[in-house]
């Protein structure tokens, strides 16, 4: 089977657009007088609820990716689940060759997590803190298996963004 056979066919199976943050690990851990890193994001369609008891989610990240190397790193992370007029910022996070995250970041309205620290996106659907449980290589991706540690409903407003068919999307 080729890899465009593959690709085409995974197309035509609908998903929820979501963006993963992550705040770096500061560059020296044991000086607490070291600055933390930057805010670090990712545009995520692979993203799926594993369990209830205990809450589990799963993200599948590029294997060398700079998220997937960031959460080797740092164990802490949060997804904000976005809407359908969230377009522009899961479009900004997904760009190859993209500017540094700490200007994707500059006009996005978020709050940092309470226990990751990471940012949440304001008016996303959800927003889940997690910390990561578990790290499955499977061919060239690792599945990231995160406990949420919060979850939270800063919007009811409008649907969620979906990715169909290599294309952004909404329900209806």
């Amino acid at each position: 089977m080729s890899n465009e056979a593959f690709k085409a066919a995974m197309s035509r199976l609908a998903a929820g657009v979501v963006l993963v943050t992550a705040q770096e690990p500061p560059l020296d851990p044991d000086d607490p007088m070291a600055p933390v890193g930057e805010d670090v994001g990712m545009t995520a369609t692979a993203f799926l609820s594993v369990s209830l008891d205990p809450p589990l989610v799963l993200v599948s990240l590029r294997t060398g990716a700079r998220m997937d190397d960031i959460l080797d790193e740092q164990p802490l992370w949060a997804v904000s689940v976005l809407t359908e007029s969230q377009r522009h910022i899961a479009g900004r996070f997904a760009m190859k060759g993209r500017i540094s995250d700490r200007l994707l970041f500059e006009d996005i309205p978020y709050v940092r997590g309470e226990v990751t620290g990471a940012p949440l996106v304001g008016g996303a659907l959800a927003t889940l803190e997690c910390r990561t449980e578990q790290r499955v290589v499977a061919g060239d991706h690792t599945l990231v298996i995160g406990r949420v540690l919060g979850a939270e409903l800063p919007s009811a407003e409008g649907g969620p963004l979906m990715y169909f068919r290599g294309r952004y999307r909404q329900l209806g």
